[in-house]
Formats: C-alpha cells, sequence, structure tokens
C-alpha cells in the first residue's frame, strides 16, 4: 500500500508521553483519510520506552520502531526518520506533544497547495522559563544573520517535507547536523505556518542548556565561516592597535613622559593577545574536529531492530 504521511518521532526517554503520542497522532492521522505511518526512532532510551514502542508496534502496524544500538542524538535519530520513510510527505515531530499533532494537518494543507518545506513557527510558548525563552530567541537570530543560508527564525524541527526534498536530505550525510538548517539548505517552495507551542506534557527536557550551546555551534559551523572571519578581525585590530601604538609610545618616551613605565601595560598587552590567540586556536579546533569526524568516515548511527519494508 503507498504511503501518504510519514510521521517521525525521536525517542529517548519519552515512555509516559508515548500512549498520548500514539493516541494524537491516530486520531488526526485517520481523520486525514490517506495512508500514513508512524515511525518511532528509539534513541538509546533507559527508562522503558524500547518496550513501549514493541508493543505499539505488536498493536498496530502503522506503527514501525527504528531501535538504536545506543543513544546517538536527537538529529541523527531524525535522520534515520528520513532513512525509514515511505511516504509521499514526511513529518517530524517531537515526543513530547509541545508540537501539537493536530498541526499536521495545516502543514498537510499547505503542501497540497504545491510547497514542499512547509515548517511550523512558534508563535507562542506555553511553559518555559525566560531565560528558555530569551536565549531561544537570541539564537535564532544570530544563526539568521550570521549563517549563509537564511533559516527561518523561531521554527525547531517540526515541518512536512515532500518526498523530493527527503530524498535530497538523505544524500547528506555530515555528521554534525542540523536538520532544519539542512532542509533550508536544498531550497525548493517553502512556507511557513505558525501554531502555539504547548507545555511538555510529561517528563523533563532533553535540551538543556549544553546540548542547545553543542546544536547552536553545529548550527554555527555547519552554515558559516563567520568564526573564522571574527579571528581574522580580532587579528588586523590587535595588529592596528600595535601599529598605531608604537610610534605614540616611542613619541612618549622621548619627550620624558613616564606613563607607560613599568610591566602592568606590558602584561596587559600579553594577556589581551595570548586570549584572541588562544579564542582563534579554539575556533580552528572546532572546524579541523569536524573534519576528522567526516573523515573517518563512520556510520551515523548503528539499527538494533527496524521494520521490514
Amino acid at each position: 500500500m503507498k504511503i501518504t504521511y510519514s510521521i517521525i518521532a525521536p525517542i529517548y526517554n519519552e515512555f509516559d508521553n508515548l500512549p498520548e503520542l500514539y493516541r494524537r497522532v491516530k486520531e488526526v492521522m485517520d481523520s486525514s483519510g490517506e495512508p500514513w505511518e508512524l515511525i518511532l526512532v528509539d534513541d538509546g532510551s533507559t527508562d522503558g520506552s524500547t518496550d513501549g514502542i514493541r508493543e505499539l508496534a505488536r498493536q498496530d502496524k502503522t506503527v514501525r520502531p527504528v531501535i538504536f544500538a545506543r543513544n546517538f542524538g536527537h538529529q541523527v535519530a531524525i535522520t534515520a526518520g528520513w532513512d525509514y520513510a515511505r511516504g509521499d510527505a514526511v513529518v517530524i515531530i517531537d515526543a513530547d506533544l509541545q508540537d501539537p499533532p493536530e498541526v499536521i494537518l495545516e502543514l498537510a494543507n499547505k503542501w497540497k497547495e504545491g510547497y514542499e518545506v512547509v515548517y511550523a513557527v512558534r508563535g507562542e510558548r506555553e511553559g518555559e522559563s525566560w531565560f528558555k525563552l530569551w536565549t531561544a530567541s537570541l539564537f535564532y537570530r544570530i544563526i539568521y544573520r550570521i549563517t549563509d543560508v537564511k533559516i527561518p527564525v523561531d521554527t525547531g524541527d517540526f515541518r512536512l517535507m515532500d518526498r523530493k526534498v527527503v530524498d535530497v536530505l538523505k544524500q547528506m550525510k555530515e555528521r554534525h547536523r542540523f536538520p532544519r538548517g539542512m532542509s533550508a539548505w536544498v531550497g525548493f517552495r517553502q512556507i511557513g505556518v505558525t501554531y502555539k507551542r504547548a507545555a511538555r506534557v510529561a517528563g523533563v527536557t532533553k535540551y538543556p542548556f549544553k546540548k542547545m550551546l553543542r546544536l547552536a555551534i553545529n548550527a554555527i559551523t555547519g552554515f558559516s565561516y563567520f568564526p573564522l572571519q571574527v579571528a581574522t578581525y580580532f587579528g588586523f585590530i590587535s595588529a592596528g592597535v600595535a601599529i598605531f601604538a608604537i610610534p605614540v609610545v616611542a613619541a612618549l618616551r622621548l619627550a620624558g613622559s613616564h606613563f607607560f613605565e613599568g610591566q602592568t601595560t606590558t602584561l596587559i598587552s600579553v594577556l589581551f593577545l595570548g586570549g584572541v590567540q588562544l579564542i582563534s586556536l579554539g575556533i580552528l579546533g572546532e572546524y579541523i574536529g569536524r573534519l576528522y569526524d567526516e573523515a573517518k568516515g563512520r556510520p551515523l548511527y548503528i539499527v538494533r531492530e527496524a521494520p521490514e519494508d
């Protein structure tokens, strides 16, 4: 049977959310009257989610489990979903139900109008602290300004993509992945749908500040050379200050001024230049480390169990 919609939900320790996720997705997709499948990618869960996914798959053949051998990360779980999806339209949704499954039909309507990527824009966000809201807003706007691809602001991974878009994304095998940036990079006809993001139904967030910072670094280094350019700018500024300071200091010394005597100025200058150099080396290290990871050529993920087509 030809599948119209593939719904991909990465799962990591979401046992309490699984029944409600399945119920709401089934209710929404059955109302569409189109054949669909729910791909649950278990990303090395340790709370019983794996057995919960197996049980759902046993009860309903529209549920297709993809069980990782260990935890490989949310972005890689999305990639595995792309690899196993069979639908003409592929939807990515979070398992915590902050992205309401009911919005899928709104995304599908835009797809039927001819759009090939329909991304969900977060108009409102419930149940999140001011710090999370502020950092998220800052993150999206910085990414939009400095990356080579204009990634829509206030959007997550919740989106619908046409089969032709997914087939292109499946060819992109970089290890440090940023799916929302990748889907913007490929082009095609894209449009946003605004929705109200709900509070998490159960459990705790799987994206603390540390993971959000890592995601931001992946986004910046994957789609921009801006950090390398910043290091270059620091170099030119330091050189310019030195070129300007040398004749000024020489003139003051010849005039008998004691303003620059002592070691304080020297220590400040050395510390400043040392800091610039270490920051620049750190930026270079990030890019070189990514080249090293790509050169190893290891698979993005290892599957312990997967559905048979």
